[in-house]
């Protein structure tokens, strides 16, 4: 009864965590930014549900190939992030804020 309760609670947990990713993907401006979102789902969300998952099932090879797919994650998103950041540089995509100077900046700081 306890691990159900922990992993019904990891899962709604992840799914807080993917929520707030689906909402900042949809809100923010460039690709840039929405890497940035795509990391918290990577990291954060999916993760923390496959656990929650992985606890409901118990003890099975399931739940092992579960953790495995985490590892997986771990491993492989910040690589992903990288290159698709990479990506949109080469293509010609830049950050919406490149070259803004934020308000309240001195002149010393400003360049040009």
């Amino acid at each position: 009864m306890m691990m159900d309760l922990i992993g019904m609670g990891l899962i709604f947990i992840g799914l807080f965590f993917m929520l707030v990713a689906a909402i900042g993907f949809v809100r923010f401006p460039d690709v840039f930014c929405r890497l940035h979102v795509t990391g918290i789902l990577d990291t954060l969300g999916a993760p923390i549900m496959l656990l929650g998952v992985a606890i409901q099932i118990g003890p099975t090879l399931v739940a092992g190939k579960l953790l495995l797919a985490i590892a997986f994650l771990f491993m492989t998103s910040p690589l992903v992030g990288h290159l698709l950041a990479s990506a949109a540089l080469e293509g010609g995509h830049l950050p919406e804020t490149a070259g803004r100077v934020p308000e309240g900046a001195d002149s010393a700081s400003r360049k040009g």
